[in-house]
Formats: C-alpha cells, sequence, structure tokens
C-alpha cells in the first residue's frame, strides 16, 4: 500500500493520468471572456516556451514503456510501489516479458544450437531479443529520473540488471550463431609523420 505523504518520485497512475492532460496553457471560460490582449499575450507565450507539437517516436515508447512497467507494478502480488521497486524487481519484469518474445532460442540439446538460419522449425522457446530488453531498460532508465528519481537509487541501472543483460546477450549468441560484438568506428586515416619532426 502506498504511503499517504508525497514522495519526490511520481507514481504511475498521476504520471500518467497528467500525461494524458498535459496542456502548457489551460485558457478556460473565464479567460476566454477577459480582454484581447491578455488572449494575445497567452497566446504569444505559448508559441515560445511550448515544447514540439509531436513527440519523438523515442519519446513515445519510452512514456508506453514507463506506464506498462507502472501497470506492471500495481498488478504485482502484492502490489508494489516505485519507491520499494529493487534490481531484482527488474529482472522479474524482464523475464515475465519472455513470455511475449518473438526471437527463438536454440536450446543446447537443440540441433539448430548455434545456426543462424535454422532450415526447419523446432520446440525451442522464443524470448525477447538482447537488443530489445538492452533498449528498453535503456528508456525505462531515461524516464525513471525523467519523472523524479534520483540517479543513484534507480533500479534500471543496477548492478543485477547490467549483470542480467549480458547473461541474456552471450546465451542468445551462441544459442543463435550471432555476433553481438560492438561495430568499431572508423577513425580517419593518421596524416603521415612530417619530415620536419625527425630533423
Amino acid at each position: 500500500m502506498m504511503n499517504s505523504h508525497s514522495h519526490p518520485l511520481q507514481d504511475f497512475e498521476s504520471s500518467s493520468s497528467k500525461d494524458k492532460n498535459a496542456n502548457p496553457i489551460n485558457i478556460g471560460p473565464s479567460t476566454a471572456s477577459s480582454s484581447s490582449s491578455i488572449t494575445t499575450t497567452t497566446t504569444a507565450t505559448a508559441t515560445v516556451s511550448s515544447p514540439p507539437s509531436t513527440p519523438s517516436r523515442y519519446e513515445n515508447q519510452k512514456r508506453r514503456d514507463w506506464n506498462t512497467f507502472g501497470q506492471y507494478l500495481r498488478n504485482h502480488r502484492p502490489p508494489l510501489s516505485l519507491s520499494r521497486c529493487s534490481g531484482a524487481h527488474v529482472l522479474e519484469f524482464l523475464r515475465y516479458l519472455d513470455q511475449f518474445g518473438k526471437t527463438k532460442v536454440h536450446t543446447q540439446l537443440c540441433p539448430f544450437f548455434g545456426h543462424p538460419n535454422p532450415p526447419a522449425p523446432c520446440p525451442c522457446p522464443l524470448r525477447q531479443a538482447w537488443g530489445s530488453l538492452d533498449a528498453l531498460i535503456g528508456r525505462l532508465r531515461a524516464a525513471f529520473e525523467e519523472n523524479g528519481g534520483k540517479p543513484e537509487a534507480n533500479p534500471f541501472g543496477a548492478r543485477a540488471v547490467r549483470l542480467y543483460l549480458r547473461e541474456v546477450r552471450d546465451l542468445q549468441a551462441k544459442a543463435r550463431g550471432i555476433s553481438y560484438e560492438k561495430k568499431k568506428r572508423k577513425r580517419p586515416p593518421h596524416p603521415p609523420p612530417s619530415n620536419a619532426s625527425s630533423q
């Protein structure tokens, strides 16, 4: 059960309802009936201070992920407040998401273990792809801090979560025969050393 005193971190219900009704300037009937100079001033302020009208795809996805995690916490038995959420609860959430995964992860007993393009179907489980989980945690980590959470208390940045993601990446790389090595940036070629420095 949530505490009655306010917490610096917004709870999910209040943040999602604020999100839906977010309007930088509310022009109600009382404002509309006032003089035109006030209305003009208000409109000018709205033009200057309002954020872009359409949030980016990333921002939309981050909001949806945040709301999904909030729903997960509310449905948790017993219900869990965000202030009590730990890295262990984040891991529970990631494992819960596996049931909705679409990535075939071969077991070691499967004849297609380590094959990137298996020639036939197999009964191996579907899981969330490592890249999807990694991106999800990045968005939730940012959303946590944007909603008033302190970076040092961020459950999405917990060591256990980082280790879990690394384990999933390694397991899926072996099972699917895919390398997840980071692509190295191509650096511009260095100019040859000048002869002046050798004199």
